[in-house]
């Protein structure tokens, strides 16, 4: 009987210690926080937001459009009205809105209405995809991007909606190992990434606008 008794505590105890754990999983999780940006090629949105400290994880995909479940093709090709984008999740404790903010349009070319840098067209135009308790620090932000920039930031703030996660071949591109054929021959999808990034002249771009305030240039 005693036997019984111990082992009936310590199934108790166990239960309690994985309720604490399963509640503090939760409460971690609810505290969690996104923001969605477009910003040209989502590969190097991700690659750069994902070295935030207190960024989770950054993942790219498509918001915007009309079309459901787009895929990469449809949305480059144009029609769909969805732009290339990220979406970014982060601890609020750790990083807040108003510095991710900051960072990206510290990280684009938010003057140019066309694109971003080799990429043109509308789905790699910039955007700020905000919900609506975002949307006064996005415009903050991007009227201290301005201010700081002293040109016209054409960056729209856009009401966040539907986000489409790209298919598994674009995730985490630009730190893959496996082999892809390029234009610059047979390369890992890390080295590819960075002599796309290169001859993009992204980092380039974003140095000569913003100078020693460019937060990801060389990434």
């Amino acid at each position: 009987m005693t036997h019984l008794r111990t082992f009936k505590t310590l199934s108790l105890g166990l239960m309690i210690a994985l309720g604490f754990v399963a509640q503090s999983k939760a409460s971690n999780a609810q505290q969690l926080e996104t923001l969605t940006v477009a910003g040209g090629c989502f590969w190097c949105v991700e690659a750069d937001f994902e070295k935030v400290a207190g960024v989770t994880e950054a993942v790219s995909g498509f918001m915007g459009g009309s079309t459901s479940n787009p895929t990469y093709k449809q949305v480059t090709k144009g029609g769909t009205g969805h732009l290339e984008a990220v979406q970014i999740t982060f601890d609020p404790s750790k990083v807040t809105t108003d510095t991710l903010l900051s960072l990206f349009f510290r990280s684009i070319d938010p003057t140019d209405a066309g694109g971003q840098f080799c990429d043109r067209g509308q789905s790699y135009t910039t955007a700020v995809f905000a919900t609506p308790s975002q949307v006064e620090a996005a415009k903050a932000a991007k009227a201290g991007a301005q201010a700081d920039l002293g040109q016209s930031v054409v960056t729209p703030i856009l009401p966040a909606s539907e986000f489409y996660p790209a298919d598994a071949y674009h995730q985490d591109y630009y730190k893959q190992s496996t082999i892809v054929l390029t234009r610059f021959g047979p390369k890992s999808k890390a080295k590819a990434y960075k002599a796309y990034r290169d001859a993009c002249g992204r980092d380039a771009r974003v140095k000569r606008l913003w100078g020693d305030a460019a937060p990801f240039a060389g990434s």
